[in-house]
């Protein structure tokens, strides 16, 4: 059977979003999206806190120099993640659509399969490669990359995992899983950097909490079963996937790594704690709404998804949610960098509701690349992927001071959720008015 016919094969959508209710035991899609959406939120919070506390701990107890190595590490495990993130969202999609026990497995262990043969060369090439990363990024010791590769040797199946708990809407274990990753690193990092191993213990936290989440919580049990029935997915599928995941680590994360680059230790680690509250947004807006979204609009028969408005809810929850951080961060930004990180980061704490307020019009990006991935093939992911290269040389052309740098991100940002916009409003004007189409 050819790969054409293999996804033909699928069953048709309203039969599919069956499996989606009796999941979730909603009456809609927009139960679906609201019941996992306030699901993954919470998992979510608990998840930032972790993820706060860590990066809190390690600024106060190693200074802005160490904290800015410690998150050029995380910034290359998040830029590997594209790679994750391509297979989780894969896994999620043609999980969700296949109605069978027998195929939902069989999209599971053909995925994890694959994840292994590219992930581990990825961690392999990485540590090998450590030195002259560690150079070009100034870190003072080459292992801080070596021990970072364990983890992302693991990462591609880490996202097969988590894709096919999305896929099945297990939320709950979605979210547990998410939780337990952070809740090892805090744990571990703190007890690394207390008994001396400063950030090589930081970093080696990270992978830690990397092998705890491929291992628990599992899979549901019909995943786990053997199945020799296999529907693999187009290679448009994966390729729409690896499109949109590479632009997106590039946006959230290459400007971390250039001003590591370009910028003394002291200020870049400033600059990380600055993006370090930028990324609660993209996270809560990422992992807590579109991450419930997916499986359910993937699943929804197109009149569904029109009744329910399986996308606006969404995007009304990211703009709401947008609004409030970026209005907390600019009525309290002294408490944010001052007091919480500590007196040597509150020099840009004026920069940071304009960082925030990028983030948020990212978001609202991602929300639409996001639904439109869900039900076609997307061209706006392609869209993404130029802005992220445009992003990259604009602040290589455009970087003399940090202010300079956060410039260039809202700039582009507005003008993606522009682009992205148009298409999507014109198809959606088509289908509701199919008499001028």
């Amino acid at each position: 059977m050819s790969e054409a016919e293999s996804v033909a094969t699928l069953p048709a959508r309203p039969d599919r979003f069956s499996a989606v209710r009796a999941r979730l035991r909603g009456s809609s899609p927009r139960s679906a999206v609201l019941g996992g959406s306030l699901i993954m939120l919470l998992s979510m919070g608990f998840v930032n806190l972790f993820n706060f506390s860590y990066n809190v701990f390690m600024a106060r107890e190693l200074g802005p120099a160490e904290f800015g190595h410690i998150n050029a590490a995380v910034t290359i495990l998040l830029i590997a993640s594209c790679v994750s993130l391509a297979f989780q969202l894969v896994c999620t999609k043609f999980v969700a659509r296949s109605t069978a026990e027998s195929g939902k497995a069989g999209v599971f262990h053909y995925l994890l399969r694959r994840a292994w043969m590219i992930s581990l060369p990825l961690g392999i090439g990485l540590f090998l490669a450590q030195k002259p990363v560690a150079e070009y990024l100034n870190l003072p010791n080459p292992w801080i990359i070596g021990v970072l590769a364990i983890g992302i040797g693991v990462y591609a199946p880490v996202g097969v995992k988590r894709g096919a708990m999305q896929g099945t809407c297990s939320f709950i274990s979605l979210g547990s899983n998410f939780v337990l990753e952070a809740l090892t690193r805090f744990v571990v990092g703190v007890l690394l950097v207390i008994v001396g191993y400063g950030t090589l213990g930081a970093v080696g936290a990270i992978s830690a909490a990397v092998l705890v989440a491929y291992f628990f919580p599992r899979v549901p049990p019909t995943l786990r079963a053997s199945s020799s029935l296999i529907e693999p997915p187009s290679y448009a599928e994966a390729l729409q996937a690896i499109v949109f995941f590479v632009g997106q680590v590039i946006i959230n994360n290459v400007d971390i790594l250039m001003v590591k680059h370009f910028f003394a230790p002291e200020p870049a680690g400033i600059y990380a704690a600055l993006a370090q509250v930028g990324r609660l947004l993209y996270f809560v807006c990422w992992f807590g709404i579109v991450n419930a979204m997916f499986p359910v609009s993937a699943a929804a028969s197109e009149e569904d998804s029109h009744r329910s408005h399986t996308l606006m809810l969404p995007v009304l929850l990211v703009l709401g949610v947008s609004v409030l951080f970026v209005l907390v961060v600019a009525i309290f930004p002294h408490f944010i960098m001052g007091v919480i990180f500590g007196a040597k980061f509150a020099q840009t704490e004026s920069l940071l509701a304009w960082y925030a307020a990028a983030t948020a019009l990212y978001s609202l990006s991602v929300v639409l690349i996001a639904y439109e991935m869900s039900r076609r093939i997307a061209n706006t992911g392609w869209v993404q992927l130029v802005f992220s290269g445009v992003l990259v040389l604009s602040i290589g052309a455009f970087h003399g001071t940090l202010r300079e740098v956060v410039a260039v991100r809202i700039v582009l940002m507005a003008a993606m959720l522009v682009m992205v916009s148009f298409p999507f409003l014109r198809r959606h004007r088509q289908a509701l008015t199919p008499e001028a189409a």
